[in-house]
């Protein structure tokens, strides 16, 4: 009798019951003697992803804490509407700029709405008026926010009220075709993500068992479903104990021996296949690789344009998301006189010389007033500083090479005149 048939008569089944040929035999059985083998832990499948489960994920993490803080960090202002608006400092600038409501800063607020856009898809807050102006900003869960149409019109239905859209800041990751619904980035992808944490749970068990493979049992077994599992448990308690107390080996009855089943970790490529599944993940939210600790592929010069395509390809396009909510809500959607509009260059507060570089020269091309680019540093206005300044070094090319005439001055002139026509009266 082979191993499959002495394990499957040791379960007391028949030889009927062992074809799993049959269609009209459940396959559940043999599935309980896999599992008592310890071959099958999850029938087969991938880790269940949620929200909580993803952000076990390294790379998940990473991306969900890092795009929300770099948003919340940038300056958010309000300017008057046209080209050359000047910046406007009233109350409802200040919720915007320094804090939302009294119990927390823009920078929390605004870190609280994007992480809930970047896991579940969507950000939501509801504005507190007093009239028509608004006096205060506050969060609302997603998770707990029921949103409807009711005579065309979109309700959010949130800790037993109801808000009308004029009254709620609402960022979807992206709108399903009913324009209620938002797309989960999380739950959309989430086998890339459980895949990723089956690898770990793969590479976690390996290592915790002292990087011993599952392993077969060849040789003759004992009859009996109790006697088979108690010869399971001392193999195994054998290997433990090896592992633990570090020696090379341990005994085994005679005419037995243990092979390993499976694939080990570097047949599997399974460096490989993790390091694959940073950039797996990371093309969920569109981020550059650098910015999730991968630099497998990354050089100097790659590396500072995956900087660009950060602002360029990603930055840019949620600060323009929540830019035009944040104008329509708090100024109206008719012609609003005021606008509200991230300050993106604050991502270079960290390259002081690049900085410096940028505002020098925007001050000799006569693009910016020297106490403009004091404001931006922190620093107070200087005498003079209220005016634009340009170079004159730059010349037209026929006059390069030409030294200029000397100025005169018509009043020496004059007097040099009158000092002459005296002369001549003497």
């Amino acid at each position: 009798m082979g191993f499959w048939n002495r394990a499957m008569s040791a379960m007391g089944m028949s030889a009927e019951q062992r074809s799993i040929e049959n269609p009209s035999i459940p396959i559940s059985d043999t599935e309980a003697m896999l599992g008592m083998l310890g071959v099958l832990d999850r029938n087969g499948a991938l880790p269940a992803v949620s929200i909580e489960a993803a952000l076990q994920v390294p790379t998940v993490f990473a991306i969900t804490n890092f795009l929300p803080r770099m948003l919340a960090s940038l300056p958010l202002h309000t300017f008057e509407a046209g080209e050359n608006g000047e910046k406007v400092n009233d109350s409802v600038s200040q919720l915007l700029s320094f804090a939302p409501n009294e119990e927390e800063s823009t920078f929390e607020w605004r870190r609280y709405h994007w992480h809930q856009v970047f896991t579940g898809g969507r950000g939501l807050s509801w504005i507190e008026r007093a009239g028509t102006r608004a006096v205060g900003i506050w969060k609302m869960d997603p998770g707990k926010t029921e949103i409807v149409r009711h005579n065309g019109r979109k309700i959010y239905k949130f800790d037993g009220r109801e808000y009308s859209a004029r009254d709620v800041i609402d960022t979807p990751f992206l709108l399903k075709r009913n324009g209620l619904a938002s797309y989960s980035p999380i739950a959309k992808c989430n086998k890339a993500i459980s895949l990723a944490i089956a690898m770990g749970d793969f590479a976690g068990g390996f290592f915790a068992g002292g990087g011993v493979p599952p392993l077969a049992l060849q040789g003759p077994l004992p009859e009996g479903r109790d006697a088979f599992q108690r010869a399971q448990t001392q193999i195994m308690k054998a290997v433990e104990l090896a592992r633990r107390e570090g020696r090379p080996f341990f005994g085994l009855p005679p005419g037995h021996e243990l092979k390993p089943i499976g694939t080990d970790p570097d047949k599997g490529q399974m460096t490989d296949a993790r390091l694959f599944q940073i950039q797996e993940i990371a093309r969920i939210w569109q981020i550059p690789p650098a910015f999730v600790g991968d630099l497998s592929k990354g050089t100097f010069s790659n590396t500072e344009q995956q900087d660009l395509q950060l602002v360029k390809h990603l930055v840019l396009h949620w600060c323009t998301s929540l830019e035009l909510e944040l104008t329509l809500k708090l100024h109206g959607w008719r012609n609003p006189v005021k606008r509200v509009k991230h300050n993106v260059d604050g991502l270079q507060r960290g390259a002081f010389k690049d900085r410096i570089e940028a505002l020098a020269r925007a001050i000799m091309t006569g693009q910016m007033m020297p106490d403009e680019a004091r404001a931006l540093e922190g620093r107070g206005a200087a005498e003079g500083g209220n005016r634009l300044y340009i170079q004159q070094a730059t010349v037209p090319l026929e006059d390069a090479g030409k030294v200029p005439a000397p100025t005169t001055n018509p009043t020496n002139e004059e007097d040099g005149a009158d000092d002459d026509a005296g002369t001549e009266d003497k």
